[in-house]
């Protein structure tokens, strides 16, 4: 389980308010996978969900002139949980919908939210499950050693290249990188922490160990970010901490993933250093991102919408079936509720069976079935451990 919330003191709620953001292309099918799981334990759980589904992103704008309707940030915002599946869809010309203020068609549902609710954590798993195959130049093949692969990636959620502050012109444009003390020191400690509640270490050394992925010998951003990071590991001194420049780390953390615990990034950086890792877990299909404040926080799978396999029941919707059961983990550590502890675990069991079994699964898998199908599977192993 990953540890993306203190245990609270808040007791169990009677119903927990889910908000559900379907977006475009597959995930639009994935939430619905997500909901059929949710609405099929919530009984053998004991658990009541209020599930509220709002339409949202790219071909929403199209038909409607805005991403999301009216009200929904707000409907985010008093909700105990958001499960996202994915934003962006393309136009008549066949490019990226964006809107007039030139944001993607999409916007609001992702990153408005991770700004606009604090979600300054953006937490990624990256653990291999047995039995997974990597699909490199088409050919599948069993991952050696899949006991290697257990780390969490975790970036800064609401600043750096996301900041949204630019301009362009017909011959130049820019995009200016914001780093600031406050953001780096709070998701810095956040990474400390996951490492303490983990309590494992990283799987070569058993060490707990928080690496800070930086390019500090060209980027002042960088420097403040390390330097913010060696003041916090003070406060950590049962904790390894460890620096690597962003460029090697992306050959370490294929070639070597035995050594890291967690490791913690800059938003962009950690956005393309952790679909580069979701390849040690079978591919983005398996990568799930938590999306994480002090007092909301949003779960989606990591894979994007995927247009052109949209309505062809191609998706793997594992992904986004493990957000599903982190958003459960999240709730439960935040309300002290086992019984939303128990479902997460569950669905994990689900999962790992089918992938140790080697069927069914989707094509990027190195299966021949379609979407419905893995997630009906997923369905039943879940409700067969509850």
């Amino acid at each position: 389980m990953l540890p993306c919330a203190a245990m609270s003191t808040r007791p169990p709620k009677a119903a927990y308010d889910l908000v559900l953001l379907p977006g475009d292309g597959i995930g639009v099918e994935v939430i619905a996978d997500a909901r059929a799981l949710i609405e099929a334990i919530a009984p053998k759980l004991g658990v009541t969900f209020a599930l509220t589904e709002i339409p949202c992103g790219g071909k929403y704008f199209l038909d409607h002139g805005v991403d999301w309707p009216e009200g929904s940030e707000e409907r985010c915002r008093a909700a105990d949980a958001i499960l996202l599946g994915a934003v962006g869809w393309n136009g008549p010309d066949g490019q990226p919908v964006t809107m007039p203020d030139g944001k993607m068609a999409g916007w609001n549902p992702v990153i408005g939210n991770r700004m606009r609710l604090d979600l300054y954590a953006n937490i990624r798993p990256v653990r291999c499950l047995p039995g997974t195959k990597h699909g490199i130049s088409g050919q599948f093949m069993p991952v050696w050693r899949p006991e290697n692969v257990d780390m969490v990636i975790i970036r800064e959620n609401t600043e750096g290249l996301y900041s949204g502050i630019g301009e362009r012109d017909a011959a130049r444009a820019t995009d200016l990188r914001v780093i600031t003390r406050r953001a780096s020191e709070r998701v810095i400690r956040k990474a400390f922490e996951v490492s303490r509640q983990r309590g494992r270490g990283a799987p070569g050394d058993h060490k707990q160990r928080v690496t800070c992925i930086v390019k500090h010998n060209v980027l002042q951003g960088c420097r403040l970010f390390l330097e913010t990071f060696r003041a916090v590991a003070k406060d950590f001194p049962d904790i390894e901490p460890d620096v690597a420049i962003v460029d090697s780390f992306a050959m370490f953390v294929l070639t070597q993933p035995e050594r890291y615990d967690v490791c913690v990034t800059t938003n962009m950086f950690g956005d393309i250093l952790t679909d580069l890792a979701s390849v040690l877990q079978g591919g983005m299909g398996m990568a799930v991102g938590c999306n994480v404040g002090d007092d909301n926080a949003m779960f989606e799978p990591i894979h994007g919408s995927a247009p052109p396999l949209a309505g062809k029941d191609r998706a793997n919707p594992m992904a986004m079936l493990l957000a599903t059961g982190e958003a459960l983990a999240w709730l439960g550590h935040r309300h002290g509720d086992e019984r939303l502890t128990r479902g997460h675990a569950a669905i994990e069991a689900a999962v790992a069976a089918i992938i140790s079994r080697g069927e069914p699964l989707t094509s990027d898998l190195g299966g021949s079935s379609g979407r419905a199908a893995v997630a009906a599977a997923v369905q039943h192993e879940t409700l067969s451990r509850l």
